[in-house]
């Protein structure tokens, strides 16, 4: 299931680059198929795509992104 969160795309990305290393923006990547959020501007409806992106052991990769259109 998605999670929707409503929020400027654009600060919600800021704070994930304070967390993680790798934040990088793919369009048509694997991991955006079934992507672990979904965030909404309430103001303009613009929506973004975004995925965490994990290796076979489980550890964190980085995060994949792109807007819906």
């Amino acid at each position: 299931m998605v999670t929707t969160i409503k929020r400027d795309p654009m600060r919600f990305l800021r704070e994930l680059k304070k967390h993680y290393d790798v934040v990088m923006r793919i369009p048509g990547s694997e991991y955006l198929k079934s992507p672990d959020f979904v965030v909404v501007d309430p103001k303009t409806g613009k929506k973004l795509k975004v995925s965490f992106v994990t290796l076979d052991d489980g550890e964190l990769a980085g995060v994949v992104y792109d807007s819906i259109s």
